[in-house]
């Protein structure tokens, strides 16, 4: 089994050059695209500009992978690393910093789903086409010669050339091939369902956050344990892996309310927003401030829930790699609802958080003592904005209470600074290096242009 590539000498060395870049200069905040269900925007706030900032037609292909790793590998894979890169160049370094042959599996069940999802985000696809392409969509990975050629999304490079990830897909031990495909099946079977089904009940957004995201946490638990890098359990507590999947998709949910009513969807549930608003978009209505406030506390209050979940989950894994992989985002997630709880920039623009708080996370997530420090750190915030009058005020309470228990570092836990070896962190600062050197360089060549945006 291969070992991690951000382990070898020449991606360290890309992380010494990269680690000396990051500390000069700076550049201009960035803003959050649209990315895997997966929580990758969070890591998109560390890793890509706004778009204003990006000369028109400019793209720099990144690879993290090592030479004599790529080198190893078949041209059909290596093609999709390239469709990895140019899909998800932020969340595909931490897919690359993944140990052995975990890291293809991965990437391979990333590019499936990437695939599925570009089907169900074409609009210009008739419902009564894509719904049987979306059901069956698990089966074409046993069809060598299947692609679809008429998809008019960005991404549609990963359904045109389907082919070279399908063969890769069948080039995958058994193991993960068979999770790979469940939870594509599934997964379709659930995005057929909502297509024409609005979010109503709490419980209907907890379905919804399980289809497009928490199966996701599913699935790479099951990976992970397939790769026997973590231990079974890991993989067979689908209930801790949904609500890792829950907590990042309510996160997106809720910090992205603007910019999903200006596209015409609505994934806030209906259940919550009628308490305080005719309809879903009354809540931008600035004369209906309180109540949309209210309505967003109520949201934030119910995705807090899944935090002890997430810690729970953390606590089990033994590879760094897979910590770091898991760990990134979840702490991105709660930085993301501190920054929305009690926030009227929810309906007035985008609520991110600051491009260097998001590199510091990423290097600093990367234990589970300062993951449960970064929770807790979080969650007093929240507490802090939490106002006598909100509707949910005793709900958040408890359950910030419930999360601070469960986020209590103990001082003899606390990982002594001096024992820690480069190599430990050696992936989490990879990622964090590589992000602020394209934010640098990006910003550089903006700036150069006199395509200037405000701050």
């Amino acid at each position: 089994m291969a070992g991690a590539c951000c382990k070898c000498p020449a991606s360290l060395s890309v992380f010494k050059r990269s680690l000396s870049v990051a500390r000069c200069g700076s550049a201009p905040r960035c803003s959050l695209l649209q990315s895997w269900r997966l929580g990758e925007r969070a890591l998109q706030e560390a890793a890509r500009p706004s778009s204003a900032l990006r000369p028109a037609g400019f793209y720099r292909p990144t690879s993290f992978l090592c030479v004599s790793c790529q080198a190893s590998m078949s041209e059909s894979l290596r093609t999709c690393y390239v469709y990895l890169n140019q899909t998800s160049r932020s969340f595909a370094a931490v897919i690359q910093a993944l140990d052995g042959e975990l890291r293809h599996a991965v990437c391979i069940f990333y590019l499936v789903l990437r695939a599925l999802d570009t089907v169900e985000d074409d609009m210009s696809i008739p419902l009564d086409k894509k719904v049987p392409m979306l059901n069956d969509f698990h089966t074409y990975l046993y069809q060598d010669e299947w692609c679809f050629t008429e998809s008019q999304e960005k991404d549609r490079q990963v359904l045109e050339d389907f082919p070279t990830i399908s063969l890769e897909f069948r080039n995958l031990a058994q193991e993960y091939r068979d999770v790979i495909s469940d939870i594509c099946h599934r997964m379709g079977v659930g995005m057929a369902e909502f297509l024409e089904k609005k979010v109503g009940s709490m419980k209907e957004w907890d379905l919804y956050c399980h289809y497009v995201a928490g199966l996701v946490g599913i699935g790479l638990s099951q990976l992970f344990s397939a790769s026997q890098l973590e231990d079974p359990e890991v993989g067979r507590d689908t209930e801790l892996a949904n609500s890792m999947g829950l907590f990042l998709q309510k996160t997106n949910i809720i910090r992205d309310y603007l910019e999903d009513m200006q596209g015409g969807r609505a994934f806030w549930p209906q259940e919550a927003w009628s308490q305080f608003a005719g309809r879903l978009e009354d809540l931008a209505d600035p004369e209906k401030l309180d109540s949309a406030l209210s309505c967003l506390n109520l949201l934030v209050t119910d995705a807090l829930r899944h935090v002890p979940d997430v810690i729970a989950y953390l606590a089990r894994l033994r590879n760094q790699s897979v910590f770091n992989f898991c760990a990134i985002p979840q702490v991105m997630a709660i930085a993301t609802l501190s920054s929305c709880y009690n926030n009227p920039m929810v309906f007035q623009g985008v609520v991110k958080i600051r491009k260097g708080q998001a590199v510091t996370l990423m290097m600093e997530a990367t234990n589970m003592s300062a993951v449960q420090t970064l929770i807790a750190q979080y969650s007093q915030e929240i507490l802090q904005k939490v106002s006598i009058t909100d509707p949910s005020r005793d709900k958040t309470l408890h359950i910030l209470a419930v999360i601070r228990e469960k986020s209590a570092v103990s001082p003899s836990a606390l990982p002594s600074k001096t024992h820690l070896s480069p190599m430990y962190l050696s992936a989490a600062m990879l990622l964090a290096a590589l992000s602020w050197q394209y934010l640098s360089t990006t910003a550089a060549q903006a700036q150069g242009t006199g395509d200037v945006h405000g701050q």
